[in-house]
């Protein structure tokens, strides 16, 4: 806890009513290598005298405190952005490392019947469907022979079956194409094989390239007796990642491409995959008569590999699965490739809770290993992807997530096994059909198929892979586009009936946005201790930087401007000045050569609010992108952390006895916009926000393929949100901040969005104000001739009118 006492606070105030220009303490290039002196005062700026970089000024003898009473001395050095960025790592790496051990803890399955088994994971069933985003039912299957004049559906024949291309229904706006392999007689079995991304389903059953024989089991399956179907994959070329209609390329993989549209919108490309993969089999099952269609079983290999694990836990029609090229523990999911990326699957679910949910039916056992001169293994062949990256940049085409696929360890593996044979009670699996697919199936065999007879065959992969690609591009598009419309049904418990009404019901939706889309951290578990030190010590007002902690390796900091003068007793507003992206406090408040911020926070301090510029953790590119993608793992992002860390802030602000804990409002700009969307959304002791230089229709921002400045075009992977799409556009986010005053700042030449989005969005705010609660003098709009950068015209009226303050 603060320690304070009565007398240090009056010896504080007194401090601060001392008059007269102070000698100022600033920081040094070599401690503070990333916090440029200030450069020279505007004109309209009263500047005091300079003296070898630092202010100074007529009174020394009546220099303010080096440090805020009631604080302990801030000795921490060097770049204190890029600290708390690997701090928020650090702690992302523990909870990475404990999320097997919870995971454990949390499954609790009954072995004692099929049927209470299946009941005791239904839950997690249930939320596994949910954050793949297999959501979407599926329509009726129909199959049809893919061929034309001159291009024929048969492709090939051996002895024993024969392949045919083939299509067949999934969605009703998406179908998938492949390949079947019919067997000419009895079909004793049926299965679904699923390539790696980057593999044809030609090249999976040997028609094309020169795949390792092993890894070419359909034809082997087909030789048996299985009916086999091969789905089509997005692979992991970038060629159609292009909008020529405006201009934009990037070199996203087309699985990452898909899957950032997809994830906005609480699906993922994976989902979809599956999806496909689930029709196979729906239409398997329909059509092959007798016990065959019971019979069935999934192989995959890669990136099927990983479809087919995942198919095998859900879905219990699945007798036999064999996830070959896959595995190793889901806590290493963020260094693979962005389109991996999962809500939650770590606090969820990896390997061996995957193979858990598969019992009692049959998975291969794991890991597949040879030894050679005396040394165990892994057998790589077996389609275990070596990808080292996305595509590579060149003009024109950048913006790829990184992302890297290699085999794990072999003791990795093996961890996983052994977790996963510990969470079954080395319960063996049961399913008699699932025993006898994996007794009989020549899935290890090395034989190259051996065809009697092919046909020509003029038909392109890269035609059908367009097709697909296509496909789910525009299902996504349509998607985003009838998005608002599932908004405002999830919107439908708010009570628009008074002010009042509509804040208590919004606490559902805010309890939602937390858990759901920003992820909910444990409260903070350590003492606030504040630490300060003098940064600024000017003729009408001090700054103080500070630092409080949070959790372990996990801290706030900030600076924190204070007007000199102050009448004793009074408290005063507030204003939280939030910076943008690579940006720190000192660009909020000095004049250099970030123009962008207009040293708002100077300014306001000036016209003598007291002003707390915080230091977010969106610092340093791709380091802090990368704690999304740790972060995703463990349902929770990177306003997870900024949330408490604001909280931390404002516990200590207020208990500042000239600050107003009623009068606290928060103003930022670009990435501060999108923190003023988010914060204050959930944190009501902001008694009102204002967005500038970012609010706009988010989703279609995050999403839209024909929309310049679209992320989809840009490296700012961080910016998708799991399902945000169909709970909370901007306007939505604006609604958890109402009744509280809310502003929008908007430059008519801001690239960030265009006015007519960025007006249409806001009509839905102003909608519910003015025309729901009857408050319309609480929101407002100011677009200013102008770019990317904070205006402080309109904006200070409105802090005026609504934190009264300065009064009249």
């Amino acid at each position: 806890m603060l320690h304070r006492s009565g007398s240090v606070w009056i010896f504080l105030l007194l401090l601060l009513l001392l008059g007269g220009t102070l000698t100022p303490r600033e920081p040094s290039a070599e401690t503070h290598p990333k916090l440029r002196r200030p450069a020279p005062l505007p004109a309209s700026v009263s500047a005091p005298a300079q003296t070898s970089g630092h202010v100074q000024a007529s009174a020394p003898e009546k220099a303010a405190p080096d440090v805020l009473p009631g604080t302990e001395p801030l000795r921490a050095e060097g770049d204190l952005a890029a600290q708390m960025v690997e701090g928020i790592h650090r702690y992302l790496d523990r909870a990475l490392a404990e999320a097997p051990a919870l995971r454990e803890k949390q499954w609790q399955p009954d072995f004692s019947s099929p049927e209470r088994f299946r009941e005791s994971v239904a839950p997690q069933r249930q939320r596994l469907r949910q954050i793949l985003g297999l959501v979407e039912e599926r329509v009726v299957p129909q199959l049809d022979y893919v061929g034309g004049p001159g291009r024929p559906a048969l492709l090939a024949e051996a002895e024993q079956f024969q392949v045919f291309a083939v299509r067949w229904t999934v969605l009703e706006d998406l179908e998938a194409e492949g390949l079947l392999l019919e067997p000419r007689g009895p079909i004793q079995a049926v299965a679904v094989v699923l390539p790696d991304a980057d593999w044809t389903p030609e090249m999976a059953v040997g028609l094309a390239g020169q795949l390792p024989p092993v890894v070419c089991s359909a034809p082997r399956l087909a030789q048996a007796g299985v009916r086999v179907l091969l789905p089509a994959l997005i692979n992991r070329r970038d060629d159609l990642c292009v909008n020529p209609r405006i201009g934009r390329a990037t070199n996203q993989s087309h699985r990452e491409f898909l899957h950032r549209m997809a994830y906005e919108l609480g699906r993922t490309l994976s989902g979809y995959e599956m999806q496909i993969a689930l029709a196979a089999i729906d239409w398997l099952t329909r059509h092959t008569p007798g016990e065959a269609a019971e019979r069935l079983a999934v192989i995959g290999y890669g990136e099927g590999g990983r479809l087919a694990r995942f198919l095998a836990a859900l879905d219990e029609r699945i007798r036999f699965v064999a996830p070959f090229g896959h595995g190793g523990p889901v806590e290493k999911v963020w260094e693979e490739p962005f389109d991996h990326d999962v809500w939650g699957l770590a606090r969820l679910a990896g390997p061996a809770e995957l193979t858990l949910l598969t019992w009692p039916r049959v998975k291969i056992p794991e890991p597949i290993t040879v030894t050679r001169n005396g040394q165990r293994l892994l057998r790589t062949e077996l389609g275990w992807p070596n990808v080292e990256g996305p595509p590579p940049v060149r003009p024109g085409r950048s913006g790829a997530a990184p992302g890297f696929l290699r085999p794990p360890p072999l003791q990795d593996l093996d961890a996983e096994e052994a977790r996963a044979q510990r969470l079954l009670g080395q319960r063996p699996p049961t399913d008699p059909h699932g025993l006898r697919l994996r007794d009989q199936l020549p899935l290890l065999a090395e034989q190259r198929p051996t065809y009697t007879r092919r046909f020509p065959f003029p038909r392109d992969p890269d035609e059908r892979h367009r097709r697909l690609f296509r496909q789910l591009l525009a299902h996504l598009q349509q998607l985003w586009r009838h998005s608002d419309a599932v908004r405002r049904q999830f919107w439908n418990r708010a009570n628009p009936a008074s002010p009042q009404t509509w804040d208590q019901s919004c606490d559902f939706y805010r309890h939602y946005f937390h858990r759901e889309v920003l992820g909910e951290l444990p409260p903070p578990s350590l003492p606030l201790r504040p630490r300060t030190r003098k940064l600024y010590d000017l003729p009408t007002w001090t700054g103080y930087e500070l630092l409080l902690d949070v959790y372990p390796d996990v801290f706030a900091y900030g600076i924190l401007l204070i007007p000199k003068n102050l009448p004793p007793r009074e408290k005063r507003p507030l204003v939280v000045c939030q910076h943008g992206l690579e940006g720190n406090p000192r660009h909020t408040i000095d004049p250099e050569t970030r123009p962008v911020y207009h040293q708002f926070a100077r300014r306001l301090v000036e016209l003598g609010y007291i002003v707390y510029a915080p230091q977010n953790p969106y610092y340093g590119q791709t380091r802090f992108r990368q704690i999304q993608r740790k972060a995703h793992l463990l349902q929770a992002s990177l306003f997870s952390f900024i949330l408490r860390q604001h909280q931390r802030t404002l516990d200590f602000l207020q208990s500042l006895p000239f600050v107003d804990p009623q009068r606290i409002a928060f103003y930022g700009l670009s990435y501060g916009g999108k923190t003023a969307m988010r914060v204050p959304a959930l944190e009501k002791r902001y008694a009102l926000a204002i967005c500038s230089a970012d609010f706009n229709e988010w989703i279609g921002k995050c999403v839209s393929f024909d929309l310049d400045r679209s992320y989809l075009w840009t490296g700012e992977y961080d910016m998708y949100e799991f399902n945000l799409g169909h709970t909370f556009n901007y306007a939505e986010l604006a609604y958890l901040i109402a009744p509280r005053p809310f502003m929008v700042e908007r430059g008519h030449n801001d690239g960030v969005g265009t006015d007519d989005m960025v007006a249409a969005e806001y009509a839905k705010i102003l909608h519910l104000y003015q025309n729901r609660l009857k408050i319309p003098d609480r929101t407002a709009i100011d677009f200013f001739p102008g770019g990317h950068e904070i205006h402080l015209t309109a904006t200070r009226d409105f802090l005026k009118k609504h934190l009264a303050f300065p009064k009249p």
